[in-house]
C-alpha cells in the first residue's frame, strides 16, 4: 500500500518537472507575455532563485532539495 502511494507521487512529481521544463521552454521560445497563465514561470524561477540565495543556511538546504528532484533519475 505504502509503495503504492510512494509510486503515485513520484509519478505526479515527475509529470510536473516535466510540465514545468516545458513551460519554460514555451515561455522563452514564444515569449512570456504570449503563454498565457503560465507566462510568468521563468520570472518565478528567478525569484525563487533569488530568495534562495538570501536565504542562507535555509536557501542551500532549499537547492539542496531541488538538485535531488532533478537527479534522481
Amino acid at each position: 500500500m505504502i509503495s503504492k502511494i510512494k509510486g503515485v507521487v513520484t509519478d505526479l512529481t515527475d509529470i510536473g518537472l516535466c510540465l514545468l521544463a516545458l513551460f519554460i521552454v514555451v515561455a522563452l521560445l514564444i515569449g512570456a507575455g504570449n503563454v498565457g497563465p503560465m507566462g510568468s514561470v521563468v520570472g518565478n524561477i528567478i525569484s525563487l532563485v533569488d530568495g534562495l540565495a538570501k536565504g542562507g543556511l535555509a536557501g542551500l538546504i532549499g537547492i539542496g532539495i531541488i538538485l535531488w528532484l532533478f537527479s534522481r533519475k
